[in-house]
């Protein structure tokens, strides 16, 4: 199976998602979930790990793809969308929060990508989906999203999703970059990756801030997110009423009512 090339295009601004044009017989892989809509004409195919060629070793060899991805969180199968069609179609896949698709063309990257586990949208037919270790063990212990992530392989088209607004960095030779951990969407194999501490231990008690960060060191290209989705969530946690009920949208005083802050207070739920 060869790899596929794909025309694409990346609609919205914040809630953004990519259509991609299958020619007939070429197919996309993509992220059990990530589905928007697809024309009348492409089928739909789960299959183990990923479907690249890499994979067609027999059952021992899906298997291993398969379990390389259920390493790094997600799903143990992936879905193949295929252009059975005489004529161009086109399927979509939407990102999963606010962010940015970022279309990484991993041919011009020299072959490879390592990616945060979650970052991964979809991508041509062909490409590899695998697991990267980072070399150090104390890496796993304290880096958070650092230590098991995802690598890319192929020559084809593969779509990542980040967080927020996006900044790529073209690090020199020995120019390094301190990163928080949740951050760091991207980067290319040549570039340098370790966790070093930082900071005072009151830091992480009172300042909100990790003790360790991702410190990267050139050369080589590094994608990074403003919002990672880790802290998005626990935002939306923090702020939601956490004994149930709904507070009063638009109102500054809403809270305050007979159902809110005043009432959890008192234990004045009850009517």
């Amino acid at each position: 199976m060869g790899m596929d090339v794909v025309d694409y295009e990346i609609k919205g601004s914040e809630m953004q998602f990519v259509e991609v044009e299958l020619d007939p017989g070429e197919a996309a892989v993509g992220e059990a979930g990530s589905l928007m809509y697809m024309d009348a004409g492409i089928t739909m195919d789960t299959v183990f790990g990923d479907g690249s060629s890499k994979q067609t070793g027999g059952l021992f060899g899906k298997l291993l793809g398969a379990g390389k991805r259920l390493v790094t969180g997600e799903s143990l199968f992936t879905t193949v969308y295929t252009n059975q069609a005489s004529s161009k179609l086109r399927v979509a896949f939407a990102a999963p929060y606010p962010g940015k698709i970022l279309p990484m063309d991993l041919r011009q990257l020299g072959g490879t990508l390592i990616c945060q586990k979650d970052a991964f949208l979809c991508a041509a037919r062909g490409v590899s989906l695998g697991i990267h270790f980072q070399q150090k063990l104390s890496v796993g212990f304290f880096g958070g999203e650092g230590f098991v992530m995802q690598k890319l392989e192929g020559e084809g088209l593969a779509f990542v999703h980040a967080g927020g607004t996006v900044v790529k960095r073209e690090l020199q030779p020995g120019q390094t970059l301190m990163v928080d951990t949740g951050c760091l969407v991207a980067y290319t194999p040549n570039v340098s990756f370790e966790i070093q501490y930082v900071g005072k231990i009151k830091t992480a008690l009172f300042g909100g801030e990790g003790l360790f960060f991702a410190k990267v060191t050139g050369p080589g290209t590094v994608w990074l997110q403003s919002l990672p989705f880790s802290r998005l969530a626990s935002r939306v946690f923090a702020a939601a009423p956490q004994r149930g009920g709904a507070r009063e949208e638009g109102s500054v005083l809403g809270g305050f009512g007979a159902g809110g802050l005043l009432g959890s207070v008192l234990g004045g739920d009850d009517e």
